[in-house]
């Protein structure tokens, strides 16, 4: 018996126009609704764009090109000033100040970043216990923070006055003879640093505070019903749970206080005699503090504090990469 096959009937002519995709499909609607994504990203975009061209690139640019030029006041406003090459950076250099300046710049960073991280982190671990007026004390400490510099440093000024600050009527107090904060060599550079730790720790304190917060509190019961302590708690727990947000906080603080000019700059001046000079001061002095100002120099100086701040950058994200691969 033979079986009959049957073979599919070929589409009709309106079979055919019903399945064809028309100018109306979903395929050809998506191409103008990505570009139209697109230009709203690019919308987006175009303002930050244009903020760090105005304010990082365009800067930056005239910062080089004022380095490696002999500008002088006519030739800056002209703009006709030689090319000079390197000569800039290697009379900075060569200056005498350059040796004093560079070792300020390192007993600054270096004293602030310690003080600032430790205070910081033994009150963000102090305000982890839950306790009445946490919350408040936790904002009276952002007030350094939140005050201009200005005003910071102005406050400062006076309590470290010689004659009429508070600090040595405190000293006088309890039998100490007054101490000359901002007109000794011995001293400046101790008072920008005291004035300057003051200053950083609400920051310090906010970030590492945000860190704690993280660290779940089940790893904390867990060390706690293995008998650690609360100094073995905080050595083999806390501390390497918070140490990815330790970094940066240090990163962050390092390139900040490389850069610290009007603390310096309102008490002391970068004196007496240069005793309390950094290179960010001094730049500005060699730019603009003097009737005959070194624009060529002062620019030099700034680009090597940029360069400072950017191998200290790249050796964070190398340390950061090497422990994300490990």
């Amino acid at each position: 018996m033979k079986h009959a096959t049957q073979t599919p009937a070929p589409p009709t002519a309106a079979g055919r126009r019903e399945r064809a995709p028309g100018p109306q499909s979903g395929g050809d609607r998506g191409a103008p609704v990505r570009r139209s994504g697109q230009w709203a990203a690019w919308a987006f975009l175009a303002p930050v764009v244009v903020y760090l061209l105005a304010f990082y690139v365009y800067p930056l640019y005239r910062n080089v090109d004022l380095s490696l030029r002999n500008y002088t006041v006519r030739s800056f406003v002209q703009g006709d000033a030689p090319f000079t090459g390197l000569a800039n950076y290697g009379k900075a250099v060569r200056d005498a100040t350059f040796g004093p300046a560079l070792w300020h710049t390192v007993v600054f960073t270096v004293v602030s970043l310690a003080f600032q991280f430790t205070i910081g982190l033994a009150l963000a671990v102090f305000f982890t216990r839950n306790f009445r007026l946490s919350a408040t004390l936790r904002a009276l400490f952002l007030v350094p923070w939140l005050l201009p510099l200005i005003v910071s440093s102005s406050t400062w000024s006076w309590m470290l006055n010689s004659e009429s600050g508070v600090v040595n009527a405190v000293l006088a107090a309890v039998g100490i003879d007054p101490v000359n904060w901002l007109t000794s060599p011995d001293w400046s550079l101790w008072s920008v640093i005291i004035a300057n730790i003051w200053i950083g720790i609400p920051f310090n304190l906010v970030v590492l505070y945000s860190g704690l917060q993280a660290i779940p509190s089940h790893i904390y019961e867990a060390a706690a019903l293995d008998g650690a302590g609360a100094w073995q708690r905080f050595w083999r727990v806390t501390f390497p749970l918070l140490r990815p947000v330790s970094a940066i906080t240090l990163l962050l603080g390092l390139v900040y206080t490389l850069k610290v000019f009007d603390i310096i700059w309102i008490m002391t001046k970068g004196g007496p005699s240069d005793a309390s000079t950094t290179l960010a001061t001094w730049s500005y002095r060699l730019g603009f503090g003097n009737m005959l100002p070194s624009f060529g120099p002062g620019a030099a100086v700034g680009n090597l504090l940029i360069v400072i701040a950017l191998v200290f950058g790249l050796v964070y994200i190398r340390v950061q990469r090497r422990q994300g691969a490990a």
